[in-house]
């Protein structure tokens, strides 16, 4: 299903009882967010505040706060549907490059083409043109006491590779320091920051859009952890069944979404001096300490007419950013599994902030396995930054973590079953003696045996049989005991 902007999403959202509007004036620095910080933690709404104090843009937040409405944003009746979509489509796809079945390929080649962006003159995200840009006049969030300032927390950015033209779309956080300046918090494995130390290179300014609202799997998709050279809108226009919309912006070459709420056009100047930024009340829980980033010049703002303005709250799990998170974990572990079959499940578990542990169970077949796993999981992508890796076995449920953990409390001998891999770490990490590289741990919690030099009998979990268990079932309401 897609939705044809931000707008409909939220009439979708109000149709179906997800939405509260909050009507008493409430101020963007700190009061919203401990009204969402209260109402996430209860699995609460959608809240759309409709007035704000010093501005006139109502400010929806907590629309991806829950499971259901993250697969309400995806067109889809649960994350898991559209997971398994994902499943039979990556199937698929490997099925044909191990027959080399051009003929079978051409059609899907030919149907993934209706995917790809595509591009109008005329765009509701231009609506209005301020070529006299004035941030103070958005309603950006304070969302902590300790933080460095107001800051844009849902910003799609976009940027574009010097050398090849290819646009990148991700998500990085905006302290506002003026009325047309922001700090650029984009790590340094990221694209952004990539495509910045080219144009540095180059000497060149760096032309930077930021869109701010439109349909839910374009916000979604500038999180996802792509492949490289797949396309953020692309894969919008996948999950969302339809080609994103995109339309050339006012001041610079960019290709941004035509259905936006807003945009913000400007550069990135290489050649200036880096700006202290932070600190951030991170997802983390804790705050992100202030570092040099670069700085975003805004040279002109474009929206649509009556606009709500989107943002997020960051802060101790859960909240809404959690189910994002969620949502990656599912729909990219069929791709992770076409890498490592052996992977059976994957968690991600709310409390370690995406980056900070992964569980695994895998049907683990020779020595050196776990170690294998291990090293192959911090070698891909954003699983570099994961600090525990956590590995069981096939038949433990990763999703209860009550098992995993009767696992890992039993089933490790220190010496032999904590594994240390120094390497890169998530730029939020504050407790490695350097920053963003530190040591990660791998903790095999599987059953030992032979192969692992484990020459003492493994005993087995206690079961009760099955005809007891089924005995037991048929006389269990004459028990009385619910």
């Amino acid at each position: 299903m897609a939705y044809k902007n931000l707008q409909s999403f939220i009439d979708e959202l109000d149709k179906r009882g997800e939405l509260k509007r909050i009507k008493k004036e409430v101020s963007p620095h700190l009061e919203i967010t401990e009204i969402v910080d209260r109402v996430s933690k209860k699995y609460g709404p959608a809240l759309l505040f409709e007035n704000v104090k010093g501005s006139d843009y109502p400010v929806l937040i907590n629309a991806f706060g829950t499971y259901e409405r993250m697969a309400l944003a995806l067109g889809s009746e649960s994350i898991d549907t559209k997971a398994k979509e994902l499943e039979d489509l990556i199937d698929w796809g490997f099925s044909q490059m191990v027959k080399l079945d051009i003929g079978s390929f051409f059609p899907k080649a030919k149907w993934a083409r209706l995917f790809f962006p595509s591009k109008v003159l005329k765009a509701p995200c231009q609506q209005i043109i301020n070529h006299n840009p004035d941030l103070n006049q958005l309603p950006v969030l304070t969302c902590w006491p300790g933080d460095g300032g107001p800051f844009f927390t849902l910003p799609l950015v976009i940027t574009k590779d010097p050398e090849t033209g290819s646009q990148n779309m991700g998500m990085y956080r905006m302290q506002v320091y003026d009325s047309t300046t922001t700090g650029m918090h984009w790590h340094l494995h990221k694209d952004g920051a990539h495509y910045y130390q080219k144009y540095k290179k180059k000497g060149d300014v760096m032309p930077v859009s930021v869109v701010l609202g439109d349909d839910p799997a374009v916000t979604y998709s500038a999180t996802a952890p792509l492949p490289e050279g797949i396309s953020e809108l692309f894969f919008a226009g996948y999950l969302r069944g339809k080609p994103v919309e995109t339309v050339k912006c006012i001041t610079n070459d960019l290709l941004v979404p035509a259905n936006a709420e807003f945009v913000l056009e400007g550069y990135v100047d290489p050649n200036e001096p880096l700006k202290t930024e932070g600190p951030f009340g991170d997802h983390t829980g804790y705050y992100s300490l202030q570092d040099q980033y670069p700085v975003f010049h805004v040279t002109c703002i474009t929206h649509r007419k009556n606009p709500v303005f989107p943002a997020t709250v960051v802060g101790q799990p859960p909240m809404e950013d959690c189910y994002m998170a969620k949502a990656t974990e599912r729909l990219f572990l069929p791709l992770l599994k076409k890498m490592l079959p052996e992977i059976v499940d994957m968690n991600l578990p709310l409390e370690g902030v995406f980056h900070n542990c992964a569980i695994l169970s895998i049907r683990k077949r020779y020595a050196g396995h776990v170690h294998k796993v291990l090293y192959a999981l911090w070698g891909l992508g954003q699983m570099m930054y994961t600090k525990m890796i956590i590995i069981v076995d096939h038949d433990v449920d990763v999703q209860d973590l009550s098992k995993v953990m009767w696992k890992v409390f039993n089933n490790i001998d220190g010496s032999r079953d904590l594994i240390l891999s120094e390497g890169p770490l998530d730029a939020l990490d504050h407790a490695s003696p350097r920053s963003r590289f530190g040591t990660r741990i791998g903790i095999d919690a599987t059953k030992k045996g032979p192969l692992d030099n484990h020459h003492r009998p493994w005993p087995d979990d206690i079961v009760m049989s099955e005809e007891v268990k089924n005995k037991i079932d048929s006389i269990w309401k004459e028990l009385e005991l619910d």
